[in-house]
């Protein structure tokens, strides 16, 4: 079983990458692609089958890079809120990456 720790750092990468998509996508031809391509996709079929709001956690946080002090913001909840949503998130890749 993928440990939360593992799942915490793959989120950071997938963060990390969809902020330079295109600097990476574009280097891909000449480089090769990376493998959090691999790791993204995973990840984004997993979060097919997530709840709702899951999903919108990981799409703002994840996809659009936005910090979780930022989505707290824009939805108008509390910190702490979008933290038990993030812990939500974790738990259930957990479990469907298993």
């Amino acid at each position: 079983m993928i440990s939360l720790k593992q799942i915490r750092q793959d989120l950071r990468d997938i963060r990390y990458y969809y902020s330079k998509q295109k600097m990476f996508d574009g280097l891909a031809n000449s480089l090769g692609q990376n493998d959090i391509v691999e790791r993204a996709a995973m990840y984004n079929k997993a979060m097919q089958k997530a709840p709702i709001k899951l999903y919108d956690v990981y799409i703002s946080l994840y996809i659009n890079n936005n910090t979780q002090e930022t989505l707290a913001f824009d939805w108008g909840v509390s910190s702490e809120y979008i933290k038990m949503l993030n812990k939500g998130l974790c738990e259930f890749l957990q479990k469907q990456l298993a």
